[in-house]
């Protein structure tokens, strides 16, 4: 079959397409040939070996966390899945979507792909949804809350815009100025231009005293005090990026990445189909193009998320 590998630590760009063997699936996997799959920030970290001390791989590698395919076999002890079902899955940093046919767990972290989504929205929602799940119950939202989301036009924040209107928020995204009637359209009531505006003070302004809640996708470590000058005495500042223990003010922090609770992404892949969460797609790129689309995943400031196709 053909896959895309990486030989070793390398750059984006030094990605080729190439024969590999064909799996099989052992003891409660699915062999599932590909119709789709997702680009995520973990792939670049795994490809180039940013964060080798913490995530190291066996060479050689093909990248992709995030698949929605057909069931092609199914291994050992696998009741939930047969062959054919069409699904999705997360496939965390065993990786392996960048394949003509990859190995998934049987396990809340695949779920049936409903009919009325495709495989290439399938493939977009896995990563994105379930880390935005997690950040915003990790926040306890409450009906009424003032949220800022920073990094809301990203595939995450995209989700946790969404997410964070359902539970009841008030929400502020930031965004550059050309994506604000998108975040507005996603359930965010304010937008605000992190290019251009001082958004510690900017979410001040909308909410006076400051927000319960800030996510914050973009920073890291110290970073994250900008963020939690935002919030109001006790607030919480949450990220999946990691920082600081607690703040100043009595402001709190929580830090938590993606997680696969039974039924989540069920539910997840249910709400995308019936269009009460809106799965953004910025670009599709055939297989055949898959360095390319990493590449420009790499260098560019994309929306949503970056699907290839197969």
């Amino acid at each position: 079959m053909k896959a895309l590998v990486a030989r070793a630590y390398e750059p984006v760009e030094d990605l080729e397409i190439t024969d590999v063997p064909k799996p099989a699936p052992g003891s409660g996997q699915l062999l599932v040939r590909t119709e789709a799959a997702a680009l995520n920030a973990v792939d670049l970290v795994l490809v180039t070996g940013a964060m080798k001390e913490a995530f190291a791989i066996e060479h050689p590698f093909v990248p992709g966390v995030d698949v929605s395919g057909v069931v092609e076999a199914v291994g050992e002890g696998v009741t939930r899945f047969a062959i054919g079902d069409r699904v999705i899955a997360w496939n965390g940093i065993p990786s392996g979507a960048l394949a003509e046919y990859v190995l998934v767990q049987a396990a809340p972290s695949a779920a049936l792909r409903p009919a009325a989504l495709d495989a290439a929205h399938g493939a977009a929602l896995p990563t994105a949804a379930l880390t935005a799940a997690a950040l915003v119950d990790a926040a306890k939202v409450q009906p009424g809350d003032a949220v800022l989301v920073v990094g809301a036009s990203g595939g995450v924040g995209s989700f946790t815009v969404q997410l964070a209107k359902a539970a009841g928020a008030r929400v502020l995204a930031t965004g550059r100025a050309d994506e604000h009637d998108y975040l507005l359209r996603l359930g965010a009531e304010a937008a605000v231009d992190y290019r251009g505006a001082d958004v510690t003070q900017a979410a001040l302004d909308w909410s006076p005293g400051g927000t319960d809640v800030v996510i914050d996708l973009v920073h890291a470590g110290p970073a994250l005090a900008s963020s939690a000058d935002a919030t109001k005495p006790g607030g919480r500042v949450v990220s999946p990026l990691g920082g600081p223990e607690a703040f100043d003010r009595g402001v709190t922090a929580v830090y938590t990445g993606t997680r696969t609770p039974e039924g989540l992404l069920d539910d997840l892949a249910a709400r995308a189909a019936d269009g009460q969460l809106q799965v953004e797609i910025s670009a599709t790129y055939p297989f055949a193009d898959a360095p390319q689309a990493l590449a420009d995943y790499a260098a560019k400031h994309l929306r949503g998320k970056v699907v290839i196709t197969f």
